[in-house]
């Protein structure tokens, strides 16, 4: 198991982030949103900039099993997480 950030800012701004932030996972970039609109994620408008909306995939040998959104209250997301690996294991 692992995690992704996908984000739709440039590889230049993940690198910076995720080295700055010194996080423990990649981050992916969407910059051309190929990925979210195939997927056809939730995204919104900020000064120009298209975003992804908050939401977790759970993904296993490329298939989405489950899909956790909207998210809220944020730190609600760990607990759902939790809960899915204990009930689905691999």
């Amino acid at each position: 198991m692992f995690v992704v950030l996908i984000h739709t800012k440039s590889p230049a701004y993940q690198h910076e982030i995720a080295t700055r932030l010194h996080l423990p996972f990649k981050i992916l970039s969407d910059q051309e949103l190929a990925f979210t609109n195939s997927l056809t994620l939730p995204t919104f408008v900020v000064e120009d900039m298209t975003l992804i909306k908050r939401l977790t995939l759970m993904i296993h040998d490329g298939v989405i099993k489950s899909v956790y959104y909207p998210i809220f209250p944020s730190h609600s997301d760990a607990t759902w997480v939790i809960d899915f690996l204990q009930s689905h294991p691999s």
